[in-house]
């Protein structure tokens, strides 16, 4: 069967269902060549019709790497009223723009609460898939504590799937989960109450992804509070753009179906315009959903350094200050309404989507810097 090419297929089976209009002996023998023939087209390792003009073998344009969160409390109800999880919402939604755009080879790591069959073998706790060219290549389980570092389990997936094939020319990466902690870490996995993570974990995923001397393209953080100065400086060192909220949210999380269209080179002006909108389409999902402040700001990492290095010492005092505080824990403000953090530049390398809160104290709010601090309350 190896040397049957979808074409030969095709061309087989219309010449049999053609000679199905015979006697009704001979009709019932071209039907089970015509089934036949099928079975043959579905071993085949050529796409199904629609995707002829993109063949399995052809080199992907762009590379799409998510980590998707799950073990912790997704759960929440719809607009009906229906119980959903978040996790899943997001898992489903990047296996169909894995699946719908064939120009792109999809590494997707869904890291799910530990289970036991029986209630005492342990089930893995990690689910991974990896799509080439708009087709499922390899799935597999696996087990999240295997490694020193924090995401070492997802690091070795993608080495094992990308094998030594040249990387696409475009790469970028999304993180969904729950808020990553800036410093020291704290618990963070329903399963691994004792294991502490932060951001400086995902950093260094990210960067034994991206390689030492490259940088994704593009990253996406669909997390609370992404947009502090401690978290970009985090991911800074491995993106050349970053979308992330500096504030709440919410479980919409970010609207995936740019991905399914990709037209995008790997320029500076190629990749803000991407950046930009991706960043204005989850905007306007999230605006249209919620009623709490939205905001969704574009990083451009080449001019946000020096405002980055002026607030760093600062922030990082800050934060040990009130970490040690435990009768006076931090909390969050916009950068621009504390004098600590308000300096000159902040603005610059920033693209700032933001929509006030329709009620409460600040629902006059008109502009937001684009930064998040802490604060000790």
């Amino acid at each position: 069967m190896a040397g049957w090419s979808y074409a030969m297929a095709r061309r087989l089976i219309h010449r049999l269902i053609a000679g199905a209009t015979q006697t009704s002996s001979t009709n019932l023998a071209c039907k089970g060549c015509v089934a036949l023939a099928l079975l043959l087209v579905s071993c085949g390792t050529v796409p199904p019709a629609g995707d002829e003009g993109q063949l399995a073998g052809s080199p992907p344009l762009y590379s799409l790497i998510f980590i998707i969160h799950g073990d912790g409390d997704y759960l929440y109800h719809d607009a009906l009223g229906h119980a959903r999880k978040a996790d899943e919402d997001v898992l489903s939604k990047a296996r169909s723009i894995a699946v719908r755009n064939p120009n792109a080879e999809v590494f997707i790591f869904h890291e799910i609460e530990r289970r036991h069959i029986l209630f005492v073998v342990p089930r893995r706790d990690g689910r991974a898939y990896y799509y080439r060219n708009g087709q499922l290549r390899d799935e597999k389980e696996y087990w999240r504590d295997q490694g020193e570092s924090r995401f070492d389990p997802e690091v070795r997936l993608y080495q094992e799937f990308a094998g030594t094939q040249p990387r696409p020319p475009v790469r970028l990466f999304f993180y969904f989960g729950h808020e990553l902690p800036e410093f020291n870490g704290v618990p963070y996995d329903a399963s691994y109450s004792e294991r502490r993570v932060s951001i400086r974990d995902l950093a260094e995923g990210l960067g034994d992804i991206a390689g030492k001397s490259t940088k994704f393209d593009f990253v996406g953080l669909a997390t609370c509070f992404g947009g502090t100065p401690a978290t970009i400086g985090a991911l800074a060192p491995h993106a050349r753009y970053i979308v992330a909220s500096p504030g709440n949210l919410h479980l919409s999380y970010f609207d995936l179906e740019p991905l399914a269209w990709l037209h995008v080179g790997s320029s500076d002006a190629d990749m803000a315009d991407f950046a930009g909108h991706f960043a204005r389409n989850a905007f306007e999902q999230l605006v249209n959903d919620v009623e709490t402040a939205v905001s969704v700001v574009v990083y451009d990492v080449n001019h946000v350094g020096n405002f980055l290095d002026s607030v760093a010492p600062t922030y990082n005092r800050t934060w040990s200050a009130t970490n040690a505080a435990t009768h006076a824990p931090a909390e969050y403000c916009d950068c621009a309404d504390d004098s600590t953090y308000a300096r000159p530049g902040m603005s610059d390398g920033l693209t700032v989507l933001f929509r006030a809160p329709q009620f409460g104290r600040t629902k006059n709010k008109q502009q937001h810097s684009g930064w998040e601090c802490r604060i000790a309350k």
